[in-house]
């Protein structure tokens, strides 16, 4: 007997995640590079770079996961999803930013966090939830 099928909510819902990955990402650094202050070192700077390029990849490597059927890998993602949610929501209306850097703060992270929320969404539903065996 072999697995079944992927059903095509998972491929949805892996493509929409996939698409959202990069918004976040260059929302988080125009964030890192523009909210700092004109001090911060150039250490701090290849930090945070280093740091969402990490993040970049395990978030990838999770979503490779998923899509193999592995439910733990969707549990970490759906984790994530609700943490990058709160941060995006909670820092577009607390943190002071230029004008420039705020726009783009706001539209990678509105359109990344609604694509992550439908990503998860789509992972969840009865089709899938019969995928994730592993």
């Amino acid at each position: 007997m072999g697995a079944p099928p992927r059903p095509a909510d998972v491929d949805t819902g892996f493509w929409l995640w996939l698409i959202s990955l990069p918004l976040m990402v260059i929302g988080y650094l125009v964030d890192a590079y523009t909210s700092s202050s004109a001090q911060t070192s150039v250490l701090v700077m290849g930090v945070s770079t280093l740091f969402a390029v990490v993040l970049a990849a395990l978030v990838l490597t999770f979503l490779l996961l998923m899509r193999s059927g592995y439910r733990w890998a969707r549990t970490l993602l759906t984790g994530g999803a609700v943490a990058t949610v709160v941060y995006t929501v909670t820092s577009l209306f607390t943190v002071p930013r230029q004008p420039v850097a705020a726009v783009v703060f706001a539209v990678t992270g509105i359109i990344g966090s609604v694509l992550i929320a439908g990503g998860v969404y789509l992972l969840h539903r009865q089709d899938a939830q019969r995928f994730f065996i592993k």
